[in-house]
């Protein structure tokens, strides 16, 4: 049985690294497989060009006319570039992408073949969409679904395929992806973002949300990983005991990058150049095997497509390298999981970081006045927040030790918390010269100083800010970072309205200046929204007392946190700032739930396999040995063997009380699985395979990894810890 273990292991041991050849320079490299706007120039006509530059800038419609002179112009260099194929490139509800390819072949009437490209295919396509998740919005019969272009991403070429991102709805115009509500938020964002930033800047006509992720992930030997059913088909280890040396040591974090490692990173990267992803940083996580990726800071539509983009170009480039990607957020027990932390920022046209301090107190007040709005927003809507990182497996990891908690909090620093501290106490009203002078040369005019020495200390907050942005740490490595980056956006956007509502009013009718009136709303901001601010230790039961009686949630489970969706508060929200239909939003709550569930469902049938597959059948072969070896001692020495064979006995029984439990609670296990598959509401259901079935996964577990302890190694069939996490 333990035949394929140690073949995955020899065969692991016996890979040669892949040399990769230098192609040049990476900024002569950058972009070469995106027709972005060098291409454009190239290739299109001045009005062509135009046009899908204002539909980039400021979301204006693309007519047919044009649309044919991109698609040839497309396709034209595409055939230089060696491309056959294209495909609407999209993003559905399952979290992944999906893509249709068609070639660029076409037949005359004479029956001679031409490639063919024009504005209908490149605009709109007609995938078959009966089998992606919908959460309800139509029925599967109807297979309609339309994808269209999304001309603020650009295409690119992956292999021979040109990949043209789209959005992705349903025959009725209800959205089947992750993609249209996230440019719905950052267009709301961006209207209400630049009616505020025109306060102190008029020549500002356009904000842009900014994300930079990080992306955390494991490298496993290909071999050693489909050696693990478990790794197969569920992405991390149900089972397996810890190694005896595992990250406590802290030797992996930022060390000398394995030489094969190297190579898989610098293929990828090289990948990753030429589809215009600006990789930049690359180095060791803190776990063992544990790696993290991250890049220059984009657009946040763009961020999104091209985190997308890579995990998928990492699968192929670890396959090329005879390694496996783990996306999961959580694949070892004992060590730390991946996330995918999300820094995000608001950029004017003009130049300008609104989350960053400038060098006059009027530039600080712009800096303050989006800062508080977004702790405002997070205040208001953290659990709402708290929704958009839920998953079965981030679950595993929210509140682990290496990760955030489940509870939404803000950590600012003890240096800002003052500077808060200072404007909480600003008059109400008219404020005095002396106070005036007071506030922008003492607090607000000191936070550029203030911000140098006030780096980030605390890695247990959720959502911190860290010097020029905010930083959402509980995303998981494998969600699509659209979904927090659209509630984010959609959250602060509703805020920034209501401040703007609110300024104007005191300007209006309460003849105050400005600068009075932005002092005066910041003011009551910071004091109701003082709750969500804390720099404590995230892990500490008093931190989870303190936060009970501030009122914030802690949502621990993904069904729990799913509720908050379709409150009437959350349905409103969506609704007014036109990002997500009430429709829509319940069909992401379903689909969501069901994700969930059928994650537990699988890691159950698969936990059921390994054990009566695997884990039984190795136990009882070492137990017969054993009893053979006690019976064999008896035939000799008579009754004396007793004493000789103790440690056999001992053990042997310690194997059949693990074997029993074993037994017991897997099966128990099945039968809580099947009760909980006969409830037809999604939302019991899936409280049922939290509360009650993923319970026996930790006591099934735990028997598993004693028996891995007693039995002999040469027996044991799962590839071990040991080997997963060493074996580089």
């Amino acid at each position: 049985m333990a035949t394929i273990r140690f073949e995955a292991i020899a065969e692991s041991q016996s890979r040669i690294r892949i040399n990769i050849e230098d192609e040049g320079r990476r900024s002569t490299l950058f972009a070469k497989n995106v027709f972005n706007e060098e291409r454009m120039l190239q290739y299109l006509t001045k009005d062509a060009l135009e046009s899908v530059q204002s539909a980039i800038f400021s979301g204006s419609k693309i007519d047919r006319k044009i649309a044919d002179q991109v698609a040839e112009a497309m396709k034209g260099w595409a055939i230089t570039m060696g491309a056959t194929h294209y495909t609407h490139w999209f993003q559905p509800l399952t979290g992944s992408t999906a893509e249709k390819h068609d070639a660029f072949l076409d037949l005359l009437p004479d029956g001679r073949a031409l490639e063919k490209f024009g504005g209908r295919q490149l605009v709109q396509q007609e995938p078959d969409a009966s089998s992606f998740p919908s959460g309800g919005i139509r029925n599967t019969f109807e297979a309609r679904g339309y994808t269209a272009w999304d001309p603020t991403s650009p295409a690119f070429i992956y292999e021979t395929t040109l990949c043209i991102p789209t959005i992705f709805v349903s025959y009725t115009g209800e959205a089947l992806d992750n993609k249209a509500p996230l440019l719905r938020a950052l267009h709301a964002v961006d209207e209400a973002a630049t009616a505020v930033a025109k306060y102190f800047d008029k020549n500002v006509t356009k904000v842009s949300a900014t994300l930079g992720w990080e992306q955390e992930y494991f490298l496993l030997d290909k071999a050693l990983a489909n050696s693990r059913p478990d790794i197969s088909l569920t992405g991390r280890t149900l089972i397996g005991q810890t190694a005896a040396k595992g990250q406590q040591l802290d030797d992996h974090y930022f060390g000398t990058i394995p030489g094969r490692v190297l190579s898989f990173m610098s293929d990828l990267e090289k990948e990753c150049t030429k589809l215009g992803i600006p990789v930049k940083t690359r180095h060791n996580e803190v776990a063992p095997n544990q790696f993290e990726l991250a890049p220059v800071f984009e657009e946040a539509n763009l961020a999104v497509d091209h985190n997308l983009l890579l995990m998928d170009v990492m699968d192929k480039i670890a396959d090329r390298h005879s390694f496996k990607v783990l996306f999961h957020e959580k694949p070892f027990a004992g060590i730390n999981g991946s996330g995918k932390h999300n820094n995000w920022s608001l950029a004017t046209d003009t130049g300008v970081n609104l989350l960053s301090p400038g060098t006059t107190p009027m530039k600080n007040l712009q800096f303050l006045t989006f800062f508080v709005n977004t702790i405002k927003a997070v205040d208001t809507y953290e659990e709402l927040l708290r929704s958009s990182i839920a998953s079965a497996g981030n679950d595993h990891r929210l509140g682990a030790n290496e990760a955030p908690p489940a509870i939404l909090s803000i950590f600012i620093g003890t240096q800002l918390s003052r500077v808060l501290d200072e404007l909480e106490g600003v008059s109400k009203g008219k404020l005095s010269p002396e106070e005036k002078t007071e506030l922008k040369l003492n607090v607000v005019g000191k936070i550029p100083e203030i911000l140098l020495d006030n780096t980030d200390r605390n890695r247990t907050s959720p959502f911190a800010f860290t010097g020029n942005k905010f930083e959402i740490r509980g995303v998981g490595s494998k969600t699509n970072c659209a979904k927090p980056m659209t509630i984010l956006n959609t959250i602060v956007a509703k805020q920034l309205i209501a401040f703007k509502k609110e300024v104007d009013v005191l300007i209006d009718k309460k003849n105050l200046k400005k600068d009075e009136a932005v002092f005066n709303v910041l003011r009551e901001y910071i004091k109701t929204s003082k709750r969500i601010r804390f720099d404590g230790d995230g892990y500490s039961d008093v931190w989870e007392k303190e936060a009970r009686k501030r009122k914030l949630s802690n949502n621990k489970t993904t069904p729990e946190a799913l509720k908050v969706l379709t409150s009437k508060e959350s349905l409103e929200l969506f609704k007014s700032m036109k990002v997500m239909s009430e429709i829509e939003v319940k069909a992401r709550q379903e689909v969501e739930l069901e994700a969930y569930i059928l994650h537990l469902q699988i890691e159950g049938r698969v936990l059921n396999e390994l054990v009566y597959g695997h884990i039984i059948p190795a136990a009882i072969e070492y137990q017969n040995t054993l009893i053979q070896n006690v019976l064999g001692l008896k035939e000799i020495y008579g009754a004396a063997h007793k004493k000789l064979s103790e440690g056999q006995s001992n053990i042997i029984e310690q194997m059949a009380e693990y074997l029993v439990a074993l037994k017991k609670n897997t099966d128990a296990m099945t039968e809580t699985r099947k009760k909980a598959n006969k409830l037809t509401d999604s939302h019991k259901k899936a409280v049922a395979y939290a509360e009650n079935v993923k319970p026996y996964f930790d006591e099934i577990r735990y028997h598993c990894d004693k028996l891995e302890q007693l039995v002999d190694d040469q027996v044991w069939p799962l590839t071990k810890y040991r080997e997963l996490l060493f074996i580089k």
